[in-house]
């Protein structure tokens, strides 16, 4: 989630579990430490290990850290983060020409309207080719919010993009009210190739403008965000984030989708419509990629060790927690710890729960949770503080607007007299979603479970496999109302970097507008006081002022309890000894499979 990227953001975003890492030492710097030298060499198929799917194999919806893995090798962004050392999260150009600046008459006088050149070169893998236009961007930020699948962080822009607010409301309504139809393929055609956007427009084919509701110093660097990808109008005749559509994908990448089973395998090859000159960010080194997503997190790692052609680089995993303190003792140059500027894991409270008597909805029993939960166990599980920073508030240190101080320390005296003022009578029993197959995510489950047991809470797991955990549980809100969990875990980060509280708080805290399927406001927190701060923010006429803005409303966010943060990690990523070029990415948190290269001996055809 992000972030870094919540990623993007996410980053997305951001997978909770997945990310979940351990210890300190090679590579700290966020890119492989095992030098990577010689030339680079081309062909070979790149093999990419997972436990786990993308959560949709379509740009304008995906919002999770895996999915934005996957979108790397076919999808094109105006904007987007090279494979630089030192460089991997600032924005770079990939299908825009320049960046907007006042000066170069990209951004007006009165910062509201932004234009951007595109490149007049780059194609569809059509037959015959066909360019990628203005028309294609305008279609592709129309989908975000389509009724069938909209895209989970449209509160990072909606109140920006003139008309867009609408234009929405307009999309979803006649298939919103009970007992109405779901929308089809069809109707999502007719409303998006009938309908103007008034903030978003093509001026020509390779000219965008956006008509903004106030000047947005941000612009550039949320437009990294996947979810402003062309879309080719043949994506239309497929129901948004679909399997079907995901085996039907046009790219204007270097590669191509050959064939996409949903959490079984991912066969990519070279899109012969690429033309490398046309693309400042992926080299594209090998001419496939393999994608198994039927791992094991464990044996995943064997195989990377090992150094066999079969296995490269991860997909969807990592290290597992405790397989990394190992590998730093020996300083294995394989291994790599990068940034994440996020909050992973954090527990959700299921503000919508009806079990036991709607306890979740009591603010005096969130707080009583969020003091009778370890922090320090957790973050020892996850691999020692020396990678989980301890995050005890909204907003890591490395975005603005962060400001430290920790409003619920470790104290089950307090946890127990904040339940008597809840009105808690007789044993209470929480059910914990998890998940499964990620050993991070039960060993903080079976923590949380160890820690609420001191304050006569019994926690019953509902363990989730990695490809249902968000798009059959989270994501879907009528699960949070029929008491199908009241705790869980996520992970979020920033969708973009520095400037970019307002990605932790709209997508997360900002009331009904964040809620699911459009946000990632999972437990359904709804507060007018930290709504109307996250306003004034967002809304504030400089940086200085907006950060103050932000404390407040993470204050706020905490004395609502409306969550519990437990750390903002590092992430550890692992690769094969034959694999070169592989520099972590944090908006993927893993390397980039765009721009590795496998020694000539290893590579398989």
């Amino acid at each position: 989630m992000k972030n870094s990227r919540g990623r993007m953001a996410l980053l997305a975003a951001v997978s909770a579990t997945a990310l979940i890492t351990a210890a300190c030492g090679a590579g700290d710097s966020g890119t492989s430490s095992s030098g990577d030298e010689g030339k680079p060499v081309k062909g070979g198929t790149l093999n990419m290990l997972g436990v786990g799917d993308v959560d949709y194999m379509d740009p304008n919806v995906s919002y999770y850290s895996g999915g934005y893995l996957g979108l790397r090798l076919w999808s094109r962004q105006l904007f987007t983060f090279p494979a630089k050392e030192g460089a991997t999260s600032k924005p770079a150009l990939d299908l825009a020409t320049d960046f907007p600046t006042t000066d170069n008459g990209g951004v007006s006088s009165d910062g509201k309207t932004v234009t951007i050149k595109m490149r007049d070169d780059v194609n569809w893998n059509t037959s015959p080719a066909r360019p990628v236009t203005a028309q294609d961007f305008v279609r592709g930020v129309k989908r975000t919010c389509n009724p069938i699948q909209p895209f989970g962080g449209t509160t990072d822009f909606d109140f920006l993009i003139e008309g867009y607010k609408k234009f929405c409301a307009d999309f979803v309504a006649p298939y919103a009210a009970d007992g109405a139809k779901p929308a089809t393929p069809a109707d999502i055609e007719k409303y998006i190739e009938g309908t103007d956007l008034p903030g978003v427009e093509a001026k020509d084919d390779h000219t965008i403008v956006f008509h903004l509701t106030q000047p947005a110093s941000q612009m550039v660097d949320m437009l990294t965000l996947p979810a402003f990808t062309p879309a080719p109008k043949e994506v239309l005749k497929y129901a948004p984030g679909s399997t079907q559509l995901g085996q039907h994908q046009i790219s204007d990448g270097p590669y191509k989708i050959d064939s996409y089973q949903p959490t079984k395998s991912i066969s990519f090859s070279r899109n012969p419509n690429w033309d490398a000159s046309t693309d400042p960010i992926r080299k594209a080194y090998v001419d496939k990629v393999e994608v198994n997503e039927t791992g094991q997190q464990e044996s995943i790692q064997q195989q990377l060790e090992a150094d066999t052609p079969s296995a490269d680089m991860a997909w969807d995993t990592f290290p597992p927690p405790t397989a990394v303190p190992r590998l730093v003792a020996k300083k294995d140059p394989n291994l790599s710890i990068g940034d994440t500027s996020s909050s992973n894991p954090y527990v959700i409270y299921n503000f919508a729960s009806p079990n036991n008597n709607k306890l979740m909805a009591n603010l005096k029993f969130r707080q009583a949770l969020s003091s009778a939960i370890n922090r320090d166990n957790l973050v020892q599980v996850l691999g020692g503080k020396e990678v989980n920073t301890p995050l005890t508030h909204v907003v890591p240190e490395s975005i603005d607007g962060s400001e430290q101080y920790d409003p619920y320390p470790y104290d089950t005296d307090k946890a127990k007299s904040l339940m008597k003022e809840a009105g808690v009578k007789g044993p209470i029993t929480l059910k914990f979603l998890y998940r499964n197959e990620s050993e991070g995510s039960s060993k903080s489950f079976q923590t949380i479970q160890q820690d609420l047991s001191k304050v006569g809470i019994t926690v019953k797991g509902v363990p989730a496999s990695n490809a249902d955990f968000y798009t059959k549980y989270l994501q879907v809100p009528k699960e949070a109302k029929s008491g199908t969990w009241d705790l869980s875990l996520a992970g979020w980060g920033s969708d973009w970097y520095g400037n970019a509280a307002l990605t932790f708080f709209r997508p997360l805290f900002y009331g009904p507008p964040s809620f699911p399927p459009a946000g990632s406001n999972f437990g359904l927190y709804d507060s007018s006081k930290a709504n109307g701060l996250i306003d004034q923010a967002t809304a504030a006429p400089d940086a200085d002022s907006a950060n103050k803005l932000w404390i407040q409303a993470d204050k706020q966010v905490m004395d609502d309890a409306a969550f519990f943060p437990i750390t903002n990690p590092k992430t550890a990523n692992y690769k094969a000894s034959h694999l070169h070029g592989a520099v972590y990415m944090e908006a993927f948190q893993q390397f980039d499979p765009a721009n590795v290269w496998i020694d000539k001996d290893k590579q398989e055809k």
